[in-house]
């Protein structure tokens, strides 16, 4: 049973709803709907084009279906409307209407936007004026096309916030520093009153004590939010670009410091170092047997801290402070028993400094890699340290521990953190987060960046406790987050950059302000990338005088006084007041330049408003301009816009002009004439381009001549909607017309086409006919008639050269007369052969003949395959030893070539006509090429066996004959060779291809003295079932290019073939072999005939490279091997050991390591000789004996070496 059909749905309402408005242009019938509607109902012929035709095809006709959108920019009135009076049903007048009348309206009004209105000539709203609607947006954009400069107004510094510093390459680590040392309000006091020394070589300026008084200055008045410390980096004759360790610098500069605070005469000043951050701790041994005690008392600027994984810094000071037993090996001497002694090894501290640096070995000594690395262990570190507990003997250390931090007499408080950041010892970024005692507030100094810091302790939001809706958690450069899962303690991380800070507290402690700490229980922070820490002594009560007192407090507080009463120095302030005075005048004259600037910028928004408020058309009659889009867009933008191209030169300045400073940042508009053209809806004939409609917009006569007076801007050619190009219409009429009628000539043509065997018909070619089929004929031309079925292209389809029916039957086929008529209609010079026609008798002839030369053809080749097997089989393969003792020939490569083809296919490819060997004779009947030199023996020939040679002289003209005989070690030749003319040869080259050979690692540089060419006849060792005689050239690699992987070079000693110029830098050379044999530039050296090319502009020519050369390439790797500093090591690395990373210089040749001085020694003169002291080594910075000449631990060779 068949499924049941589904019922057919009824048609749905048709016509419009009552009071819906119909628009006339849809009407049926109505051609204007359609730019080219008309062609083929109104218009049948170019003749019948009309002026109203012209306009459609631009959408400029009276029945276009584009409308008049209003302009969208322009402030639109509301009228009142009368009052409506409404009947019983409750309808007004006008509503009742609506409900009888469909309106029919040419002039409707659309809705307007910028998708359906992109191609409506009369909408011209969405061509960039929001640009200008918006003042700011707009201002800023003009100020940033025209060169107004930087606005020194954002360098301008907030008075509560730091300096920062400028980072002059890889000074980061001398930011850092500088920052911390400058909020030691009795240190930059110090430097103040330091007098630096001069001579009569060095001026007062050039004083590093100077520049440093400088940048404190700049740091304490500076109306800059950054400074250039490049002049103190000068004056210490830092390097820049290199990066130095952190704590090395602090160590050294504070000497260089303390050497010249100790040449002032103010005893304060000259014990200002000592005061303020010298410690003293004592190194004792006491023997296990006769308990006698050994100290050694040592001065200390920083307490360095060895790092364990999440140990708090009193864990480390704990296990600093713990004895050490000395026993086995290790035995101690002692000097009363006379004999090795168990003893017990400890450290004390017997004094702090009222500013205290803990130093975190972050940098350790990897003894197995031989080098640094950083240590990625956290360390947690309270605000608040009482160091009483770690002050002085054992037994005093734990009475202390009982006592209360109220009464606590070395009590700390965290005042700075210096960062590392990056994985790497060898490389990184220091910063710093500083408290400023001047704003009591912390802040993040990342070199000129300076941020302030919310809190270092960041206060716990309970609704922010379990991780939800903490999306303001971080702020930049120290901002905070609150980690979702809270552990036995509570963790709050501190965000710096890359940095990783926690704060961990207590959780059973109310949490408390940063401002009331609790001091009893403080809060830790937690860091992986702290590397210096800065704590301060908080003064309880007044502190004791020196000297120290049982509790080791030593000095006054850190902060007596406040930052603002500390002045600087008249020079230095000096200084500074200029650099604010130059700031201040270049403030003040980037706002004269802007007043100027928003003056032009509101005439020329008022101008630019006012033009394209007014430029649309209200009706079709009024005089109009016709523009393109992309004009429109250029001109509404050129304002706010930087040029693509300069400028026309302005005319000269009129009297009121802008004043001569303005000028750099400012163009006379007014003054420019700036031509905008519309090329992109303009013919070549200068006319209005129908092909170009979507892109033309229509504007108002006067809108233009406002654009020409006001603006100083031409829209060129100016042409009106009536100048469309006669021309252009009438050749898309054609190919419209054509787009309608081919199609209709296709359908009438299929109808007609078959025909019967029997029946009469006419050939035509099966080609043109599939083509012209087709909706868009590929044969089609615009504007041109297709070509006949018996064209050029297609009339050896059915015509041969005779004249005569073509013997190809599947290249034509049969049509009816009916179809014949059709097409002749089209094409009246078309004379096909009639379907009786008979094939052309002297085709069928030349056919059968044909057929008898192919036979013959292969029946010679054949036979001269057999007489020449060995040379067919053999030649072009690339190996000689087998020739050995045997007469030879040599014949150029191509006529082998070309016989092997000809061989191969016969009947196909013509025969070689000639064995041409006068290319390798010179004029003078000697050889241009010597057979035992290298790289004589070239692709261009190949060796032969006499016997070969002698058939090819009966077969084929030519010669003459070069013999030649393998004796195993070289050739011998009848011909001589012609020097001059082998030399001439070789070096008369476009291109070329020389030979690379690729050195190995253990193969020693090539000189002129070693150079050797590995020889030509290589000896190989010859297999008992080998049979074919391998020769000379390269048949296994032609017709196919190996892949990258199969070429690139895996074995030294390999040799390979690179194609040159003689123009082909060296340069050039390198870079192609980086791309052949993946050896880095940098890893080549060259060499010719052991000479190293060193000139990498020098050209092949100039370097006297000849043709089929050799050159030598050794790979040499940098000395320096950034190795990782994980120790996981990376898949492909080199299975031996790494090479060690070379150490830099590190402070050598700098003020600080002693290589230079500023004119004076930086040792107080003595009349004893200086007393050599331990030599520090670069590498592990252990200590060695002054007589050492290499490390006693690393092995690394010293700088007093």
């Amino acid at each position: 049973m068949p499924p049941k059909r589904n019922r057919r749905t009824s048609p749905g309402p048709t016509g419009l709803s009552a009071g819906e408005r119909l628009k006339r242009a849809k009407l049926t019938g109505n051609a204007a709907y359609s730019a080219w509607g008309w062609v083929g109902t109104e218009a049948t012929d170019v003749s019948h084009i009309t002026p109203q035709h012209r306009l459609a095809t631009c959408g400029f006709s009276k029945g276009s279906a584009h409308t008049l959108c209003s302009n969208k920019y322009v402030k639109k009135q509301v009228a009142s409307l009368p009052e409506q009076v409404k009947d019983d049903t409750g309808l007004s007048e006008f509503e009742d209407l609506a409900n009888d009348v469909i309106v029919i309206s040419e002039d409707e009004e659309s809705t307007c936007s910028g998708k359906f209105c992109k191609h409506n000539p009369f909408c011209l709203n969405y061509l960039g004026q929001d640009k200008w609607e918006n003042t700011d947006k707009a201002y800023e954009a003009y100020v940033k096309a025209h060169n107004l400069g930087n606005n020194p107004n954002k360098n301008s510094r907030d008075s509560l916030t730091p300096v920062g510093l400028k980072n002059l390459g890889a000074t980061c680590y001398a930011n850092a520093y500088l920052q911390v040392w400058f909020q030691d309000i009795l240190f930059r006091k110090g430097v103040y009153q330091c007098q630096p020394a001069q001579d009569s070589e060095h001026t007062f300026e050039d004083s590093p004590i100077f520049q440093l008084q400088v940048t404190f200055a700049a740091m304490q008045h500076s109306s800059l939010n950054t400074f250039n410390p490049v002049k103190l980096v000068e004056s210490l004759k830092l390097r820049a670009t290199e990066q130095q360790d952190a704590q090395e610098f602090s160590k050294l500069f504070m000497a260089h410091l303390d050497t010249e605070f100790k040449k002032q005469r103010d005893p304060g000043l000259r014990s200002l170092i000592t005061n303020q951050f010298e410690g003293k701790q004592v190194y004792n041994t006491v023997c296990q047997n006769c308990l006698r005690r050994s100290e050694r008392d040592s001065d200390f600027l920083e307490i360095e801290v060895n790092l364990e994984n999440n140990a708090t810094l009193e864990d480390r000071l704990s296990a600093l402070l713990e004895p050490e037993t000395l026993s086995g090996d290790n035995k101690y001497l002692c000097q009363q028993c006379n004999s090795l002694q168990d003893a017990k090894r400890y450290t004390e501290l017997r004094q702090l400094p009222p500013v205290l640096h803990f130093s975190l070995l972050r940098f350790v000594y990897d003894v197995s890699t031989m080098e640094r690395k950083k240590s990625k262990q956290s360390i947690l570190f309270p605000t608040f340290i009482n160091m009483d507990r770690f002050l002085g003997s054992a037994e005093a250390r734990q009475t202390r521990k009982k006592q209360t931090v109220k009464e606590s007499k070395n009590l700390y408080q965290l005042r700075g953190i210096l960062l590392h950041k990056g994985g790497s010892a060898y490389h990184g970024h220091y910063e710093a987060q500083v408290f400023d005692g001047q704003n009591q507030s912390w802040y993040q100094f990342n070199d000129e960046e300076v941020t302030k810091i919310e809190s270092i302790v960041p206060k716990l939001d309970v609704a922010k406790k379990g991780g939800r809706g903490a999306k303001d958690g971080k702020k930049k450069n120290g901002a905070t987050t609150i980690k979702p899962h809270v552990p036995s303690k509570k963790r709050r991380r501190i965000e710096d950059s890359d940095s990783e800070i926690e704060i961990i507290e207590d959780p059973s402690q109310p949490q408390k302000s940063e401002q009331s700490p609790s001091l009893e229980r403080p809060e830790y922070i937690s860091s992986k990338d702290a590397y210096m820490l800065v704590y301060a002594r908080v003064c309880n009560k007044d502190p004791p005088p020196r000297p120290v007192e049982e509790n080791g407090a030593a000095g006054p507080s850190t902060y007596p006084a406040v930052s603002s009463e500390i002045v600087p120095p008249p020079r230095a302030l000096d200084v500074v007041q200029r650099m604010n005075n130059a700031h201040k005048d270049s403030c003040e004259e980037y706002a004269r330049r802007e007043k100027s600037c928003r003056a032009r910028f509101d005439h020329i928004r008022h101008t630019m408003m006012g033009i394209y408020q007014s430029w649309s058309l209200s009706s079709r009659q009024q005089d109009a301009v016709v523009a393109s889009r992309q004009s429109l867009e250029s001109w509404i933008s050129r304002h706010i816009t930087k040029p693509k191209t300069p400028k026309t030169t302005p005319a000269p300045a009129a009297e009121d002009a802008v004043p001569k400073e303005d000028a750099s940042v400012t163009l006379t508009e007014e003054s420019t004439q700036i031509m905008l053209s519309i090329s992109e809806v303009v013919c070549v004939h200068g006319k209005l381009d129908p092909n170009g409609a979507g892109d033309m917009k229509v504007i108002r006569a006067e809108a233009w001549a406002r654009m020409a007076q006001e603006d100083r801007c031409i829209l060129t050619p100016k042409l009106a909607p009536t100048d469309i190009c006669s021309s252009c219409v009438e050749r898309m009429f054609k190919e419209k017309l054509y787009q309608i009628e081919h199609p209709r000539l296709v359908s009438l043509f299929d109808n007609v086409a078959a025909v019967e065997d029997d029946e009469d018909a006419y050939y035509i070619s099966k080609t043109w006919l599939k083509d012209w089929r087709l909706a868009k004929p590929k044969m089609h031309v615009d504007g041109q008639p297709d070509p006949p079925p018996d064209a050029e292209e297609y009339l050896r389809d059915v015509v041969c050269e005779h004249e005569a029916l073509a013997m190809n039957v599947a290249a034509r086929r049969r049509i009816s007369p009916e179809a014949y008529s059709l097409l002749h209609k089209v094409f009246p010079s078309w004379r096909p052969p009639s379907g009786s026609a008979k094939p052309c008798s002297v085709c069928e002839a030349l056919l059968h003949i044909s057929r008898e030369d192919k036979r013959e053809y292969r029946k010679q080749a054949e036979e001269e395959k057999a007489r020449l097997k060995h040379m067919h089989d053999n030649a072009l393969n690339g190996n000689t030893a087998l020739l050995e003792d045997v007469p030879c020939a040599i014949i150029p490569s191509q006529f082998v070539r070309l016989w092997r083809q000809w061989v191969t296919r016969p009947a196909d490819l013509p025969r070689p006509e000639t064995v041409d060997n006068s290319q390798f004779v010179c004029t003078h009947g000697l050889l241009a090429f010597n057979p035992n030199e290298s790289g004589d023996l070239d692709s261009s020939m190949t060796i032969i066996k006499r016997s070969d040679w002698d058939a090819l002289a009966e077969l084929y003209p030519g010669g003459p004959l070069i013999a030649v005989e393998n004796s195993g070690s070289k050739y011998t030749h009848e011909l001589q060779v012609c020097a001059d003319c082998r030399l001439q040869r070789r070096t008369a080259f476009d291109m070329t291809e020389i030979t690379i050979r690729v050195l190995g690692p253990n193969d020693p540089a090539p000189t002129p003295q070693t150079y050797s060419e590995e020889p030509v006849l290589p000896a190989m060792p010859i297999q008992a079932t080998q049979t074919t005689l391998l020769t000379y050239s390269k048949r296994q690699t032609e017709g196919y290019r190996k892949s990258r992987r199969i070429r690139q070079v895996k074995e030294y000693g390999r040799r390979r073939k690179i194609t040159i110029t003689k123009a082909m830098t060296v340069k050039d050379l390198k870079v192609m072999l980086d791309d052949e044999l993946a050896i880095p530039v940098i890893s080549q050296r060259l060499f010719h005939r052991g000479h190293e090319i060193d000139d990498s502009s020098a050209t092949m020519l100039s370097l006297g490279i000849l043709s089929n050369d050799l050159l030598d390439l050794k790979r040499v790797d940098e000395d320096v091997i950034l190795v990782s500093d994980t120790d996981v090591e990376e898949d492909g690395g080199s299975t031996g050991p790494n090479k060690k990373r070379t150490e830099g210089q590190a402070f050598g040749g700098t003020l600080l390591g002693g290589g230079s001085s500023f004119g004076f020694s930086s040792v107080p003169p003595s009349s004893s000789p200086p007393v050599a002291g331990p030599v520090a080594c670069p590498t592990c910075t252990y200590e060695n004996e002054p007589a050492e000449v290499a490390c006693a631990m690393c092995e690394t060779r010293l700088p007093n070496a």
